[in-house]
C-alpha cells in the first residue's frame, strides 16, 4: 500500500475515541425542578439492595442500551424508569461535557426540567429516597476537595526485561481529585459531584 492509497483510505474518516466500542457507556440527567419560583436540583439515594454503590447519592441515569438511539434518549428513559415519570414531564434536555473514566467508562450528562412532580413514584428497587437542593446553595458553595493517590502495581508476570530500567522503572504515579458537597445530612460526592461542579461552573461563566 503506497502513501496515496493510505491518504485516500483515511481522508474522510471522522475521528472518535480509541477503543470506543469497548467502553461502558452511561447517561445521566441533572433534573431541575421549580418549587415556589425557585430552582432546585433533584437527587436520588441509591437503594441499599443495589450491588453497585448502594446508599450513594446520584442523578437519575444508567447504562445506555444497544437499542437506545442516542445518549439523550437513554438519560430520559432511565429517568422515567427510576422516578416513575412520563417522558412528557421532562423538558428542555441539553447536553453537558461528557466524562471519560480510567476504568473504561464514558458518561454522557444532560440537564433538563421536570415539569410535574405530582406523578413521581420512585422505583424502590433502585431508589430509596429522593430529595431536592436549592440551586442557590451550589452557586454559593464551593465543594471540598481531597486527593486520592493512585499506585502502579504491575502483575507478577510483568515483562520487566522488555523495558528500560526493568524492575527499577520510574512509574509516573498520579492522583484523582474527589469533590464533596455537604447539604444538611446529605453528602454528594464522586462522579455526581464532578458533574454537578461542571454544571455550576457553566452557570458561572460570563
Amino acid at each position: 500500500m503506497n502513501t496515496s492509497e493510505i491518504i485516500n483510505k483515511l481522508k474522510d474518516r471522522v475521528p472518535s475515541i480509541l477503543g470506543y466500542e469497548q467502553l461502558r457507556k452511561s447517561a445521566v440527567l441533572i433534573p431541575l425542578v421549580e418549587i415556589e419560583n425557585e430552582t432546585h436540583i433533584l437527587f436520588e439515594v441509591r437503594s441499599m439492595n443495589l450491588r453497585s454503590q448502594p446508599g450513594d447519592i446520584c442523578f437519575p441515569g444508567g447504562r445506555i442500551d444497544r437499542d437506545d438511539p442516542d445518549p439523550k434518549y437513554s438519560a430520559i428513559r432511565e429517568t422515567t424508569e427510576e422516578l416513575g415519570l412520563t417522558e412528557s414531564t421532562i423538558k428542555d434536555v441539553l447536553p453537558l461535557d461528557y466524562v471519560t473514566m480510567d476504568r473504561g467508562r464514558i458518561i454522557y450528562p444532560f440537564v433538563g426540567r421536570i415539569t410535574d412532580l405530582a406523578q413521581m413514584k420512585p422505583n424502590p428497587a433502585e431508589v430509596s429516597e429522593v430529595f431536592m437542593v436549592p440551586l442557590t446553595y451550589f452557586l454559593q458553595t464551593d465543594p471540598e476537595r481531597y486527593k486520592v493517590n493512585l499506585q502502579v502495581v504491575p502483575d507478577a508476570n510483568f515483562p520487566f526485561d522488555l523495558i528500560v530500567g526493568g524492575e527499577n522503572y520510574n512509574w509516573h504515579t498520579h492522583h484523582i481529585e474527589e469533590l464533596f458537597y455537604k447539604y444538611e445530612s446529605k453528602v454528594i460526592w464522586g462522579l455526581t459531584a464532578k458533574i454537578l461542579t461542571h454544571f455550576i461552573e457553566l452557570l458561572h461563566e460570563k
